[in-house]
């Protein structure tokens, strides 16, 4: 069963903003994952003024449960013993941020990344190019600095010169972020000197920005400062969001946490586009087996596969 949000009855696109707005909010929030269908009930009048009561209810496999929501009449704010807003979450918080894809996609994929992390660095590798290339104008990527900085000594500092470098614009903040991800050993050095990896993270940063034609005397002022507060404040965020390491995507709300398989983050995918209805990219054919190979060549597979 695939994923959807519905309510009765039809609505103006404004409204249909807002239905998608609180099944995001209600997928993130309480980890919702993609195969359950989330279908809002009709508002009622409250006993709490200034706000209506809600019904949301959770769907799967002929299963369903009812979750009591409450929704302010002003329909900025979705209460359920705790407020969560529906202006200013997290998720809908982009401000800044470089786009990778069609900014004006229905489906919005955002990362809260560890450039130091080899778990994000493999969950990278399966977003680009392969993800982007799969799913093209359908699809946006975005990504938010979630060092982990208890265990990895030089996030912190690349988050921010990854910050620095999408200041002046989004083709050299990605082409950095895709580096640092490829290239840690190179940042990390033999004797894993923390000064140097800094140094190392500069001079990364100061290629890309030769390459993309910055203003390098603005990046170096901005990469001198090490201002960690934009960083800090997406680290608020992913620890509002329950977040507890790196990497974590959220699919239009929907949660997938750690470094999972691509062909699990493409499922996902499929589910929300075909929710938004958007058709989603036909299934790639699995690689057929050389012409030579004979039945008793193949590699058994392992037991409960």
């Amino acid at each position: 069963m695939g994923v959807g949000c519905k309510a009765q009855p039809a609505t103006p696109a404004q409204n249909e903003e807002m239905i998608r707005r609180i099944e995001t909010v209600v997928r993130a929030q309480y980890g919702i994952p993609s195969d359950i269908v989330i279908v809002l009930g009709a508002r009622k009048p409250s006993q709490l003024a200034g706000y209506d009561s809600l019904q949301v209810t959770m769907q799967k496999s002929g299963q369903s449960q009812v979750v009591d929501f409450l929704i302010s009449t002003d329909n900025k704010t979705l209460a359920h013993l705790e407020t969560y807003s529906l202006t200013d979450y997290p998720l809908f918080d982009l401000t800044n941020r470089p786009v990778r894809g069609n900014p004006a996609a229905k489906v919005t994929v955002i990362n809260y990344d560890d450039l130091e992390c080899p778990y994000c660095a493999q969950m990278h590798q399966s977003l680009f190019p392969a993800t982007l290339n799969r799913y093209k104008d359908t699809v946006r990527f975005i990504y938010k600095g979630n060092p982990l900085v208890s265990i990895h000594p030089w996030a912190m500092h690349a988050a921010v010169d990854s910050n620095c470098l999408a200041e002046q614009g989004g083709e050299a903040y990605w082409a950095y972020v895709d580096y640092i991800h490829s290239h840690a050993n190179e940042v990390n050095g033999e004797d894993r000197d923390l000064t140097k990896s800094f140094e190392r993270l500069d001079l990364i940063a100061r290629q890309h920005a030769t390459l993309n034609k910055l203003d390098e005397a603005r990046l170096n002022a901005c990469m001198a400062k090490q201002d960690e507060s934009a960083v800090r404040a997406t680290m608020k965020e992913a620890e509002t969001l329950r977040v507890e390491g790196a990497p974590a995507l959220f699919v239009n709300g929907v949660r997938v946490e750690g470094a999972i398989p691509q062909a699990e983050i493409w499922k996902v995918l499929d589910k929300v586009l075909r929710a938004e209805g958007v058709t989603p990219p036909a299934a790639v054919p699995a690689p057929a087996a050389p012409a030579s190979a004979m039945p008793s060549q193949a590699k058994p597979e392992p037991p409960g596969n």
